[in-house]
């Protein structure tokens, strides 16, 4: 287990492969501390899990993460640079994608024009090579509905491709949402609560779905989420909050035996449940 510490990182950059490091990272809304000097690393290529109880600063340190809102301590850095300088509609032409723990879909648009707008974000045209329809700028958009289709297979969609996502079944709905952030071609894809509302038989798919998408694409994942028996299946490590400080790091076998984990989660340590 390693040991969980609110200090600052080493100065000496970041560890061999570390595509994201968040250093002493601290937020407070007014009186309420929201965040409490964070600390850890995300390696290339693999997944990350940040669990905790209601409260515990998982869906604030995402929304730093993705530029919404601006630490009052510390440094988020990716790729060895730091983001902090960034708005947040600058984050996803840096390769971090998101979905949204309530879905931000566009409901009248068909599940297909929704993972093209996802594409856009790595598109090159303007107002005006669009506005007179140059070669390349078409060139372009066929390359970019081929890989919105591409990826509409993959995640099992191509039979609703033109339907609209209102009044698709809610697990249908969070793969557009995931198809739509896949199409930004991210370098890290933040996925915030993937498995809410999902039955058992969903969740199981959904893992399996991450893990494909992990292993085709060298996707980097950081994962929030509640459902426990996924965060634990699909996770390389697991990073556990509560009341704004990390109390754990470490594997998924390692944070499930820690007893700070098990205080945060059941009220009391392991020696005094019957």
């Amino acid at each position: 287990m390693r040991e969980a510490s609110a200090g600052v990182l080493p100065a000496s950059g970041q560890s061999a492969g570390c595509l994201l490091e968040v250093r002493d990272v601290a937020l407070r809304f007014g009186g309420i501390v929201a965040l409490d000097g964070v600390s850890f690393e995300l390696a290339e290529g693999q997944i990350l899990g940040l669990i905790g109880p209601n409260g515990a600063g998982k869906t604030t340190l995402f929304n730093c993460l993705s530029r919404l809102y601006t630490p009052s301590r510390g440094d988020i850095l990716f790729e060895g640079r730091s983001l902090l300088a960034r708005p947040a509609h600058r984050i996803a032409e840096l390769g971090i994608a998101r979905t949204f723990q309530n879905l931000a879909l566009f409901p009248h648009q068909s599940v297909l024009d929704n993972v093209r707008i996802g594409a856009h974000a790595c598109s090159s045209s303007d107002y005006l090579s669009d506005l007179l329809g140059l070669p390349w700028v078409r060139r372009q958009e066929r390359a970019l509905e081929s890989g919105a289709r591409a990826l509409l297979e993959l995640l099992d969609l191509g039979p609703v491709a033109h339907a609209v996502p209102e009044g698709l079944p809610l697990g249908t709905r969070k793969r557009v949402e995931l198809a739509r952030a896949l199409a930004a071609h991210p370098k890290l894809l933040l996925l915030d609560e993937p498995a809410g509302g999902l039955n058992h038989e969903e969740v199981a798919e959904l893992g399996a779905l991450i893990g494909r998408i992990r292993s085709s694409r060298r996707m980097t994942v950081l994962l929030v989420e509640h459902h426990m028996n996924l965060v634990m299946s699909i996770s390389d490590t697991v990073v556990a909050l509560d009341f704004g400080r990390k109390i754990a790091e470490g594997t998924p076998a390692e944070v499930q035996r820690d007893e700070a984990v098990i205080l945060a989660y059941l009220g009391k340590p392991r020696n005094e449940r019957q």
